[in-house]
């Protein structure tokens, strides 16, 4: 009986890692110099966990969970307009158009915006070849007005930039639920 309670505690256990945690300002001038891409962020290198699995679907199934999205406006013009964050996994290996996206709601003031998505459900998400893991992420501003509305390009910008954000990225197994218990340095 006390191995079959000790097997059910276990099997309630999160398998969850953060692939990152970062906050950066992010002004006019950094969107229009980024490279290769405008309007990008780029978490790489020391900026992506180190300890991500190389490969996403075995011994643990992280492709077929969820990603558990947290972003923290901190700053942001006043005006309210509707801004986003496109959030781009870009594989080691890849096929099709060689990255997939998810991304966060919009929002219109600074504050707190969570939210769950399927790893299966993403734009694009196929493209990644996921047991070959991911090499960096790239976080791109965007308007309301859908995929191609980079903020940099708008005429007014200002409404934009600029802003300051915390955008933290939980990975969490197939079959099991996020707990913000396991991520150290969240406000509780």
């Amino acid at each position: 009986m006390r191995s079959l309670f000790l097997l059910a505690a276990l099997s309630l256990h999160a398998e969850q890692f953060v692939l990152f945690d970062v906050t950066f300002p992010f002004t006019k001038a950094d969107a229009d110099n980024a490279t290769p891409s405008q309007s990008h962020f780029y978490v790489k290198g020391p900026l992506i966990s180190p300890a991500r699995p190389a490969n996403w679907l075995s011994p643990v199934d992280y492709r077929n969970g969820t990603v558990h999205i947290r972003l923290e406006v901190l700053e942001k013009p006043p005006g309210a307009e509707p801004t986003t964050w496109t959030l781009c996994y870009i594989p080691n290996k890849g096929q099709k158009n060689n990255y997939g996206c998810t991304g966060i709601d919009l929002y219109t003031q600074p504050g707190v915006y969570e939210k769950d998505v399927a790893m299966t459900a993403f734009w694009e998400n196929d493209s990644i070849i996921w047991s070959e893991g991911i090499k960096q992420m790239d976080l791109v501003i965007k308007d309301n007005s859908g995929g191609r509305g980079h903020a940099h390009r708008r005429a007014d910008h200002e409404k934009f930039f600029p802003t300051k954000v915390r955008i933290t990225m939980v990975q969490v197994s197939a079959g099991a639920k996020y707990d913000p218990a396991q991520v150290p340095g969240l406000p509780r």
